[in-house]
């Protein structure tokens, strides 16, 4: 028998501060992204500062990914059990006070360790802020929408990125796109106990189940190191082999022990259940569209074109502005129709946008090249990602509901690792010939269209995986019911 919080118990009726609350976690949504993007931008800068060793810049961006992506299932748990508002304020203190020692870093190394605290603070903050919106808001029309607007801040957080990126490390310096998380960090930790309620599952014996824990997280850092290394030590080199069976064989030891436990980290109906795993499949090969059209665009833009990361970053706005509008247009086609022809129709407009930029020339434009296949792209990754976050999370109880947000905010960060690892392989293999900026422009060609592969997989998860959605889904289920079935049919 589980018994809930008084919080909880009322869950019935609709908290009427929802929609504020809503518009504060999406302001956490929005600053994890911007400071995942934004750091991009500032790379170079902190690279010359800090004086870091060839290929030692990369650091920066991967301690963050390894930690952020490994504790997300962790964080998720932690929030059901310790109580979702506290590990959330936790999560955001934590973020503000790592950001600083970011800004403040005077090595390379201790920029990197900065990195991995504020990859531990993220992994607690994403999951559990969209475990508080799907305790807040009751399955249906309405959550959809929640969803849709939470998705739409990553949207705007990447945007935010690209417009204040250049300017920010220009005028100011590298060290302010760290400085800019701590006021909104501190503002988040002010409204947070007015906005927000206090919400828990408890059990008679609360358990953590430490071998899960374990298991699950060694396996998502075995993981997401060896995608990140690939492209440097090789797919079929023994340290890839080699880590990716690692990850194989703890995922199976976590499925077991998860099996037999008495309270596991992952309940065994949510590793069974077909939407779930269908939804967040779906939401990991759209991460790997979207990371890796847009690490390749960039490059692309960049260094063939010429374009300045102030400019270019300028001309790529389309592309997360019409994610937005796909988002919001998405969740309402959810509703009426199910998640998946919207997750199938989405990932169809990210395979043709990507097409489209597949044949990019040497001497191309951006608004005859590129602009057209951003625009294809941009409202398909935004009604893809909403139709896969409300498969992947549907019918989950409250108890879950942290762990299941850290599974689908996973799949999306993971998703992006591999993506960007995949199209970074390929457009090295496919780089040759005497002149450099056509070679390249080859390889960038070979590189889009893995992410028309990548997209073409997803639709096909999509299609036999997520099934028809019921007329009766979502309606009439408590935030505290855990569906029996959850075959009807967030980023994270």
């Amino acid at each position: 028998m589980t018994a809930t919080t008084p919080s909880a118990a009322f869950a019935t009726a609709p908290d009427p501060r929802r929609w504020r609350a809503l518009a504060l976690l999406c302001v956490a949504g929005f600053m994890v992204i911007l400071d995942s993007q934004i750091v991009v931008l500032a790379l170079p800068s902190i690279t010359d500062g800090l004086d870091f060793s060839p290929g030692g810049a990369q650091w920066v961006m991967s301690a963050y990914l390894l930690s952020f992506g490994g504790l997300l299932l962790l964080g998720g748990r932690i929030a059901d059990l310790l109580g979702r508002r506290r590990v959330f304020m936790t999560g955001t203190l934590l973020f503000g006070l790592s950001s600083l020692l970011c800004g403040f870093a005077w090595t390379a190394g201790v920029l990197v360790a900065a990195r991995a605290i504020q990859g531990v603070s993220a992994a607690v903050m994403a999951p559990t802020a969209l475990s508080i919106l799907l305790n807040t808001f009751e399955e249906g029309s309405e959550r959809n929408k929640a969803l849709a607007l939470w998705s739409g801040s990553g949207g705007f957080g990447a945007t935010a990125a690209l417009l204040i990126g250049g300017p920010l490390t220009d005028v100011l310096g590298w060290e302010w796109v760290f400085f800019l998380n701590v006021p909104v960090a501190l503002l988040l930790l002010a409204l947070s106990p007015v906005l927000l309620r206090e919400s828990r599952a408890e059990a008679r014996t609360r358990s953590y189940d430490p071998a899960g824990a374990l298991t699950v997280t060694a396996a998502l850092l075995a993981c997401v190191y060896a995608v990140v290394e690939a492209p440097r030590a090789g797919w079929l080199s023994a340290q890839t082999v080699g880590l990716l069976a690692a990850c194989a064989a703890l995922a199976v030891l976590f499925v077991r022990i998860e099996a037999r436990t008495k309270a596991p980290l992952v309940p065994p109906r949510l590793l069974r259940a077909r939407s779930v795993g269908g939804g967040n499949l779906v939401v990991f090969l759209l991460g790997s569209c979207a990371f890796g059209m847009s690490y390749t665009v960039s490059q692309y833009g960049q260094i063939v074109l010429g374009h300045s990361p102030l400019r270019f970053g300028l001309y790529n706005v389309v592309m997360p502005v019409t994610a937005v509008i796909g988002s919001y247009a998405g969740q309402a086609l959810v509703t009426r129709f199910g998640p998946r022809p919207v997750a199938t129709g989405g990932l169809a407009l990210v395979g043709a946008g990507s097409l489209l930029l597949a044949g990019v020339p040497v001497d191309g434009g951006f608004v005859s090249d590129l602009f057209p296949g951003l625009l294809l792209f941009g409202p398909g990754l935004g009604a893809c990602a909403v139709a896969g976050s409300i498969a992947a999370l549907t019918g989950v109880g409250e108890r879950e509901s942290g762990v299941a947000s850290g599974i689908n905010t996973a799949a999306f960060q993971i998703g992006g690792a591999f993506g960007v690892a995949v199209v970074s392989s390929v457009a090295l293999s496919y780089t040759s010939g005497t002149n450099r900026l056509a070679a390249l422009t080859e390889g960038y060609q070979a590189a889009f269209t893995a992410c028309v592969i990548l997209a073409a997989a997803g639709m096909a998860v999509a299609l036999v995986l997520l099934g028809r959605s019921r007329k009766s889904a979502g309606r009439g289920q408590g935030r505290g019911t855990p569906s029996e079935a959850v075959a009807t049919p967030t980023t994270g």
